[in-house]
């Protein structure tokens, strides 16, 4: 990203209020999360009277705006958060906690004011489930947007060309760990075969950067009277809306398959590369995206990480990954899968991050579980 300062703005209609933000990213670094600081500008004589308030607020949006004509809930606010910017309440001196603040306030001039919001520890990151390309509507996603209004007082009606929005996002970062390379294993024994088939997948690390390709090793040896007439490997993504329905999602953002078999009696050992991209999904309904901001791209969505103390329901979607191998066996319509998991069957479990390096370089990253379990399924 550019090392030039850059200031996000937004006006009301009506010319009374207006926001202004250093960045629209905010980073939750598992044990604490990036504040959210900016400068509210008003204008006393468009004001006439009314106070202005800001507010935070974390929306989970589930369906299309349309459902609420049948009844059905399609907004639920998961937390409002409210503080009075104009007249102030405290000294300016004390409403200021950044250094942009600060250059801001100068910059604006004497009808600028300061506001500050923590994010609550538990509280999920934004997450959008995207919609076909001739789908209309809003998505169903967990947002965050700052709302600036002024009224008469903080609950009375407020007037749409008195109010200004502006969408930010919240994204999951986790520091690279040192971990084991994931592995799992697993045999699978067939009617008139009196040996097994024995399949084997490892990965070269735990946890992997986007836009890096992802190496699975697999081994097969074929000791049985069957024939593997083909071997699928996938990245697999999870999506889970917890908080009203429970569905799931699951699509495949990486896939290799090139016809290799293993006739009875013979092995072998291959590196397979998987590379999940959003630019290789983009017009697929249901891939979770980390938020998507107006104008701006975004990415496959991080995984959701829950906090000690934290009900998964809060998190409104929960998105996890899993690396899958899979044998087709012939002689009978089977299946074998092989996966190395955090989450599911015979798959390695994935896990996507932000890691912000310095200078605020942003890059996801898939994190593939220690725990796992190995899972034989027949079709």
């Amino acid at each position: 990203m550019s090392s030039k300062n850059v200031v996000f703005k937004k006006i009301s209609k009506d010319k009374s209020v207006g926001v202004y933000i250093g960045k629209r990213d905010f980073i939750d670094h598992v044990d604490s999360v990036d504040p959210l600081d900016g400068v509210i500008l008003v204008d006393p004589e468009a004001l006439q009277g009314r106070k202005v308030f800001v507010t935070l607020s974390c929306i989970f949006r589930y369906g299309r705006d349309d459902m609420d004509v049948i009844g059905i809930a399609f907004r639920r606010e998961l937390y409002l958060s409210t503080r009075q910017v104009y007249p102030p309440l405290q000294d300016l001196e004390k409403g200021i906690h950044t250094k942009s603040q600060a250059k801001l306030l100068r910059k604006l001039g004497n009808n600028a004011y300061p506001f500050f919001f923590e994010f609550p520890d538990n509280l999920p990151c934004s997450v959008a489930l995207q919609p076909a390309p001739h789908d209309v509507g809003k998505q169903c996603a967990v947002e965050f947007e700052i709302k600036a209004f002024s009224a008469e007082s903080q609950d009375a009606k407020v007037r749409k060309r008195s109010t200004v929005k502006l969408m930010i996002r919240k994204v999951q970062y986790a520091p690279e760990s040192e971990g084991l390379a994931p592995s799992v294993e697993t045999t699978r024994d067939f009617l008139m075969s009196d040996k097994p088939l024995h399949v084997k997948a490892t990965l070269d690390k735990e946890i992997y950067y986007h836009g890096e390709v992802i190496k699975v090793h697999v081994s097969v040896t074929n000791n049985s009277s069957k024939t593997v007439k083909n071997i699928i490997v996938s990245v697999d993504q999870v999506s889970t809306v917890v908080l009203y329905s429970n569905d799931s999602y699951v699509k495949s953002v990486a896939i290799e398959e090139h016809g290799d078999s293993v006739s009875a009696g013979a092995t072998l050992h291959k590196v397979y590369t998987l590379l999940p991209l959003l630019a290789n999904n983009r017009e697929r309904r249901g891939i979770a995206l980390d938020g998507k901001l107006k104008h701006e791209d975004t990415n496959l969505a991080s995984s959701s990480i829950i906090k000690e103390g934290v009900l998964k329901e809060v998190l409104g979607i929960m998105v996890s990954y899993k690396v899958m191998v899979k044998l087709i066996v012939g002689g009978l319509v089977t299946t074998v899968c092989v996966c190395v998991c955090v989450c599911v069957c015979v798959c390695v479990c994935v896990s996507l991050f932000q890691n912000i390096k310095p200078e605020w370089v942003q890059t996801n990253i898939i994190r593939f579980e220690p725990e796992m379990q190995a899972v034989v399924t027949i079709t």
